[in-house]
């Protein structure tokens, strides 16, 4: 292939992952929409709710997915440079970041269960309709994204194999760049779910 058309190659694949993205933020978008909705009509319930949010957990897996971002960063930038074992490197750190937030969001979700507070139990429903909207909320739009960076870690893993066997590499790391760029995304749209469920005053 011609430097050309790889170069024609190269910008039409990003800007298909472009426009899945920018699916994906309107997909987000509307959640973001209806939470916000709710969140005006329950404000005093949703505070309630979200003291009850383990900010902890919350907090630590923030700076998991922040640290994740910075590693898939330091993988492309790697792959440019050469580096391809370093790359790889990088890529498994990311993924096994991805597998940390994970298991941290099962032990979240298996706490609240444990109460008796996942969607339409009973132990939910006594605390009001405000109450209830904030939890399912919270099921549907974590649950999301955690099925997200599921396929992430898939996709990274993926990767992975394809930079060992010099598939991807410093010439051909389109790939991988819109792995990234998806990884950014995941990243973000928990950037915007941590203050709405866990720092809601």
């Amino acid at each position: 292939m011609s430097d050309a058309a790889e170069h024609i190659d190269h910008e039409g694949k990003t800007m298909g992952m472009w426009f899945f993205l920018f699916t994906e933020i309107l997909f987000f978008g509307g959640m973001f929409l209806l939470y916000a909705a709710y969140r005006f009509k329950y404000a005093a319930a949703f505070h309630a709710a979200a003291a009850e949010e383990n900010l902890v957990l919350g907090t630590v897996n923030t700076a998991i997915l922040l640290t994740s971002s910075l590693a898939i960063a330091l993988a492309i930038w790697a792959l440019r440079a050469g580096k391809t074992t370093w790359s790889i490197a990088l890529q498994a750190a990311t993924a096994v970041m991805g597998v940390a937030f994970l298991v941290i969001k099962y032990v979240e979700w298996s706490d609240k269960i444990s109460h008796g507070i996942y969607p339409d139990s009973p132990a939910l429903l006594a605390l009001g309709h405000g109450q209830t909207m904030f939890f399912g909320l919270y099921y549907m739009m974590t649950g999301l994204h955690g099925l997200h960076v599921l396929v992430g870690c898939v996709v990274i893993c993926i990767m992975i194999y394809f930079t060992g066997r010099g598939v991807i590499d410093q010439a051909r790391g389109v790939r991988l760049e819109n792995t990234g760029l998806y990884w950014h995304f995941v990243d973000i749209v928990w950037i915007f779910l941590y203050p709405l469920f866990y720092l809601v005053t």
